[in-house]
C-alpha cells in the first residue's frame, strides 16, 4: 500500500497493492492493520455506495456536520471519476482550498477525507460506481451542502452537470459558515 500526503494537511491518497494475473487481480480496499501501520486510527462504522448512470453527474459538495462529523475512504468500484474535497476547517492554513483526484476501477486509488472537508465527484464514464466507508452514522440533521459551483473547482464538464435539486439548492460558499475548526493535523 502506498500513502501519498496531499497539499491539504490530513487528506491522503491511498494506493492499495494489486495482485494480478491471467484472472484478475486481488487487493486489500481497506485494513484495519495496514491503515494503523501507515498512521491511520479511523473507525469506519459505514459502507455506502452510490452509482451514476450519466457522464458528467455531479454529486457534492456535501459534509455532515458535528457532533456526526464523517471522514471518509472513497474508492471507485466501477467506471471513473474526479473526486473533489475541500478544506473548510476554520483556522487551517488551506482553508478554501480543493484537491481533484482521479478515481477509476483501473487505478485503484482511494482518498482519505478527513473531517472538515466538503465531498463532491463528478462521473467520466457511464455507470460509475463510487464506494466509501464514513466514521459515523448518517444524521439528517447534520446533513448539509455547499453550491457546487461556487468553490471555484474546474469540474472538466463539456456539458451542464447532472445536478440533483439539493445541490442545485445549496448555499454558496461565500454565504456559508463553517461547522468546523482546525485542530493541526
Amino acid at each position: 500500500m502506498i500513502v501519498s500526503e496531499t497539499a491539504l494537511p490530513g487528506a491522503l491518497v491511498i494506493e492499495p497493492a494489486r495482485h494480478g494475473d491471467h484472472r484478475g487481480f486481488f487487493s486489500e480496499s481497506w485494513s484495519r492493520r495496514r491503515m494503523e501501520e501507515a498512521g491511520i486510527d479511523l473507525d469506519f462504522v459505514q459502507d455506502n455506495h452510490s452509482l451514476s448512470t450519466e457522464v458528467c453527474t455531479l454529486r457534492g459538495l456535501h459534509y455532515q456536520a458535528p457532533p456526526h462529523a464523517q471522514a471518509k475512504l472513497v474508492r471507485c468500484g466501477r467506471g471513473s471519476l474526479t473526486d473533489v474535497i475541500v478544506d473548510v476547517r476554520n483556522g487551517s492554513p488551506t482553508y478554501g482550498q480543493s484537491l481533484s483526484v482521479d478515481l477509476s476501477f483501473d487505478n485503484g486509488r482511494q482518498v482519505l477525507v478527513p473531517i472538515g472537508f466538503l465531498h463532491g465527484f463528478i462521473t467520466r464514464e457511464p455507470n460509475t460506481e463510487i464506494v466509501y466507508k464514513v466514521s459515523d452514522y448518517y444524521s439528517a440533521d447534520c446533513d448539509g451542502a455547499v453550491r457546487w459551483d461556487s468553490c471555484g473547482i474546474d469540474w472538466s464538464c463539456d456539458t451542464d452537470p447532472i445536478i440533483s435539486p439539493k445541490d442545485a439548492e445549496a448555499v454558496p460558499f461565500s454565504d456559508w459558515q463553517s461547522p468546523f475548526e482546525w485542530t493541526g493535523a
